[in-house]
């Protein structure tokens, strides 16, 4: 997308945009029914929505490119995520309010188990709960590294943050987390000549917490993934000329969504904390970004049935959504995780917008099937704001 030709065709109005993001939303056909999560689902609100308004499948990379979540929600917001490039590291900062330097290099942890040979048996460590991730991080934050100062924080579950502070320090590092279990974490390793001495101060982290981590099964090892640096992002309301706010339950989430500029709204794990959020706030911003991660959890676990469950949640939530007269709605995912692959895939992304200015296409519900069928087709989401703020009236014409 082109921010200045945004900028040039953007108009004031007085309509609100409302971006639904299921994490993880797309799936595969189940191999006993043939039939994906969204296709098993009792969704007939979502199946209206998909109806009355237009539908396809959004490619938050490329073809082929599995997107990771920071990635796949900037090319919602409109960012181009091959020239906008955010770490996890950077996001998880944000997110729970930590002030990150230019200094600074953060990454994501996450806490695992490792079996006696050092392998990983499980990438999350059981999802340990919260106050014990808070513990394992006051014990490590006593590590001692020469040259840097160490900050450990917790952010949920077996979530953690890890930040670097000094001078000269690189976030051209590789990942520990081998993204798969049975085999051992990865050595930390330096991708550019710059960032050696980076790469030498988390070896000696590792090593430290390696020790100190051994007794606490099931938390008994750490990855790490995500190395950044604060980026620089043009920002959201700027550029689409919209007063922004975000309800993000999870630390990335909010956290990216504040780096793009919007305000961080209060928000709790369910969707009833979702809704009070958004009918406090209604009257305050003109585009809403709600962010629901519990379809990627049960996907990521390959539970097809949990993640239906939550599918049917999020369409119980949608009368109560529509009873607040968003001008525009979108619904869709920042990336697939289909239960039956349990992880992040490649596969398009079904997508809805709803607005009284939709011409209606083939689409007759919410699934990846009908979406293929609609009038969208296949298309980069990174379009997917023009598109609502067209349906929403903020657009003038271009040219004479």
């Amino acid at each position: 997308m082109d921010f200045d030709l945004i900028r040039e065709v953007v108009v004031p109005n007085e309509t609100k945009i409302v971006l639904l993001v299921m994490d993880g939303l797309g799936g595969l056909p189940h191999p006993g029914t043939r039939r994906t999560e969204l296709e098993t689902a009792d969704i007939p609100h979502l199946d209206r929505l998909a109806e009355e308004g237009i539908c396809g499948l959004v490619q938050h990379v490329g073809v082929g490119i599995t997107p990771g979540s920071g990635p796949g929600h900037l090319s919602l917001f409109g960012y181009d995520p091959l020239r906008y490039r955010i770490g996890r590291g950077a996001l998880e900062a944000v997110g729970i309010d930590f002030d990150l330097g230019p200094r600074d290099v953060a990454a994501r942890g996450n806490f695992c188990t490792v079996d006696e040979g050092g392998r990983v048996v499980d990438r999350r460590a059981g999802r340990i709960d919260t106050d014990i991730c808070a513990s394992l991080c006051a014990e490590l934050r006593s590590i001692e590294l020469a040259g840097a100062e160490l900050f450990v924080e917790p952010v949920r579950e077996h979530r953690f943050l890890i930040v670097l502070r000094g001078d000269g320090l690189s976030d051209a590092l590789s990942e520990t987390d081998p993204q798969r279990e049975g085999v051992p974490p990865l050595e930390v390793r330096a991708e550019a000549p710059e960032a050696e001495a980076t790469a030498a101060l988390v070896r000696a982290f590792v090593e430290q917490a390696r020790e100190r981590l051994r007794a606490h099964h099931p938390a008994n090892m750490l990855l790490l993934r995500g190395f950044a640096k604060p980026p620089d992002l043009p920002q959201f309301p700027e550029v689409f000329g919209l007063r922004a706010a975000a309800i993000a339950y999870y630390p990335m989430y909010r956290g990216l969504a504040k780096l793009a500029g919007m305000t961080a709204l209060p928000a709790g794990p369910s969707l009833s904390d979702s809704l009070a959020s958004l009918r406090e706030n209604w009257g305050g911003f003109d585009f809403f970004f709600v962010h629901f991660k519990g379809t990627d959890s049960a996907g990521e676990d390959g539970d097809f049935q949990r993640k239906v469950r939550r599918l049917e949640e999020v369409d119980a939530f949608i009368p109560d959504l529509l009873a607040l007269g968003p001008d525009v709605v979108m619904v869709t995912g920042d990336h697939a995780t289909p239960s039956t692959y349990r992880a992040h895939s490649w596969h398009p992304v079904p997508f809805l917008l709803r607005s009284r200015w939709c011409q209606p296409d083939p689409a007759r519900a919410f699934n990846e099937s009908d979406c293929q069928q609609g009038s969208l087709g296949v298309f980069p989401a990174t379009d997917a704001m023009a598109l609502a703020m067209a349906h929403a009236g903020r657009f003038t014409k271009y040219g004479a």
